[in-house]
């Protein structure tokens, strides 16, 4: 099957081509940007080391994706989501938390209108 031709990324004056949005370089800048000017602080605070040792026992313990398991599929977990977010009074404990493959969480936040949520 024949791959997407790739496109210019989308920062300025970047003549870079890429299959996503931005090119590998731009990649991480913008990740950065989003976390310093886009994020809530609040946010932050909630997602620092604290948050990493919780995520990492949760993945070790649970490695594959949860959802896609359910579908039968079986799919390498690479991140950890609230099934009740923090900001709507969820919890670290591990009956609120799911390991979910990329494209489950990205799928699953944009329903719940999280962080592509128009505002």
């Amino acid at each position: 099957m024949p791959y997407k031709p790739k496109r210019p990324c989308s920062h300025p004056g970047c003549p870079g081509l890429t299959g996503g949005r931005f090119c590998e370089e731009h990649t991480k800048e913008e990740a950065r940007r989003y976390e310093r000017y886009q994020r809530d602080p609040a946010t932050r605070k909630r997602y620092g080391r604290h948050w990493q040792r919780i995520r990492d026992r949760y993945m070790s313990e649970q490695p594959l994706c949860e959802q896609c398991q359910k579908d039968g599929k079986l799919t390498r977990a690479e991140e950890v989501h609230h099934i009740i977010p923090l900001a709507k009074g969820g919890t670290n404990v591990a009956e609120n938390l799911m390991s979910l493959c990329t494209g489950c969480h990205s799928m699953i936040t944009a329903k719940e209108g999280g962080r592509w949520q128009r505002r």
